[in-house]
């Protein structure tokens, strides 16, 4: 987990201030080993010193050998002084070398879980290094896919575009077709009208004639009829020969007279198959 960024701060200027003030720790430990051995020899020489002063006051002679030799007393003392002082910087040294043993674990500690956290950094960046590749296949493909899709697109539009064309051509096909059947139609009641009113005047001319004949045909047995052997004429309203023309004639001039014109079965039995 990593640590806030204010404690990592705190942390890197702490090593920064413990660097500079380690600078020169090796050079002050070594100028405080040269005071201490400079203090044990200005002690040992005061102690010779003193050792001869107390020689030359009593006659003896500095090479005596005598085990009251203040001399040897002192050079001893002093070298019993120098050997404390070796066996304390001795027992520094093996609790330097204890802790700098200690700090060595701790480091190699460190240095293990910092690898620790190194190869798991290592495996999420080769993970996240896999993602990134899959995610750019995927849109290499997605980026090929929209350009077919783009592609399908494009084709849709130039068909659609094709169809109104079509479409726009049948509908004004369309319109001509509905412009020439009303000219059609409007051409095909001109001729039926035309054709039932030549039938109403033939019909009207038929009965006109018709009419002349029955006034004539009236006239001429009225004359006979003055003998005495005059024959009553036939009724009008009978069919006067065996044909049934008369009858037939009078039922369609009936016909015409109340309908204005001819039934459409009458007024179509004398048309072409193309009115």
């Amino acid at each position: 987990m990593a640590e806030p960024s204010w404690q990592e701060l705190l942390r890197l200027r702490l090593a920064e201030r413990n660097n500079k003030d380690s600078a020169f720790a090796p050079i002050i430990e070594q100028y405080r080993r040269l005071a201490q051995q400079t203090k044990l020899l200005k002690e040992r020489n005061a102690t010779l010193l003193r050792a001869v002063g107390t020689v030359k006051g009593s006659g003896n002679t500095p090479g005596s050998t005598g085990e009251d030799n203040p001399v040897r007393a002192a050079y001893v003392a002093s070298l019993e002084t120098q050997i404390s002082s070796l066996r304390d910087e001795l027992a520094n040294l093996y609790k330097t070398q204890g802790q700098n043993a200690q700090r060595l674990l701790s480091m190699n500690e460190t240095l293990r879980e910092k690898e620790e956290i190194s190869r798991i950094d290592s495996e999420n960046l080769r993970k996240a290094k896999d993602e990134i590749a899959v995610l750019r296949r995927k849109v290499d493909q997605h980026a090929e896919l929209m350009a077919e899709k783009d592609r399908t697109v494009q084709i849709l539009h130039d068909e659609i575009s094709t169809s109104l064309l079509e479409l726009s051509q049948v509908e004004e096909r369309n319109q001509i077709l509905a412009k020439d059947n009303a000219k059609l139609l409007q051409r095909w009641l001109d001729a039926k009208q035309a054709e039932a009113n030549r039938v109403n005047e033939e019909n009207e001319y038929y009965e006109n004639m018709r009419n002349t004949n029955v006034l004539a045909w009236r006239e001429g047995s009225a004359q006979e009829g003055s003998g005495p052997n005059s024959v009553h004429p036939p009724d009008s309203s009978r069919p006067t020969s065996g044909s049934g023309k008369d009858l037939d004639h009078q039922t369609t001039h009936s016909a015409t007279k109340k309908n204005g014109s001819l039934p459409p079965i009458v007024q179509g039995a004398d048309l072409t198959p193309n009115g």
